[in-house]
């Protein structure tokens, strides 16, 4: 039982549940929002209200007794110099917890720990996309010259391939007249065949 405990141990040791603390506490400060489990947030809310409280007034003092939880500077003098003079005027509850549900795998209660005043920065989000826009613009226009210049590519191709294709049937035209050459030699050699045998008829006949 805890009754009088004071704090969730959160089932770590103490060395590990103060680093612990001291981190998510740095990280409130300098993302103004946190996203956490419920039991975590509300331990961290304790030690962060009481941070503000003293960052309020900016003494060497209250210096001295955050800088022993904040071991980041910067972050030391934006606790006094920002947030601590935008909630001078509030008596306390400088933090707020959201919830967000139930995570996946162990069912924890997730939730949003952030400050009072913190305002969704939706002007860079704005120029992010604008910038994501213009860079994308350039390669669609440079994908679309490129589809354009594909079928003038292909066509090129094409060409200089009938050409080879007409180069090399070419020479099988030129073949084509030597043989018909040919063949009025082999016709002359038969009409001279038949004279050859007269002769030889000739001269059996003279013989005798």
């Amino acid at each position: 039982m805890n009754h009088k405990n004071g704090f969730n141990p959160l089932s770590r040791t103490t060395a590990h549940r103060r680093a612990m603390s001291r981190n998510m506490v740095t990280s409130l400060f300098r993302f103004e929002r946190i996203t956490t489990t419920q039991s975590k947030a509300l331990e961290v809310r304790k030690a962060a209200e009481k941070l503000i409280t003293r960052s309020k007034v900016d003494t060497v003092h209250n210096r001295r007794e955050v800088a022993k939880y904040i071991q980041d500077d910067k972050i030391l003098n934006k606790l006094f110099t920002e947030i601590g003079p935008r909630m001078k005027d509030r008596k306390g509850g400088y933090t707020r917890i959201l919830k967000m549900g139930f995570r996946q795998g162990d069912a924890a209660d997730m939730v949003i720990l952030e400050l009072v005043d913190y305002k969704l920065d939706t002007e860079a989000e704005a120029k992010k996309a604008e910038k994501k826009a213009q860079k994308s613009a350039p390669a669609a226009e440079t994908a679309t010259e490129e589809k354009k210049e594909a079928p003038k590519a292909a066509e090129k191709a094409v060409k200089p391939a009938s050409k080879a294709k007409a180069a090399k049937k070419e020479p099988a035209a030129e073949k084509a007249p030597a043989k018909a050459k040919k063949a009025p030699a082999a016709k002359s050699e038969k009409a001279k065949a038949p004279k050859s045998a007269k002769k030889a008829d000739k001269d059996a006949g003279k013989k005798e």
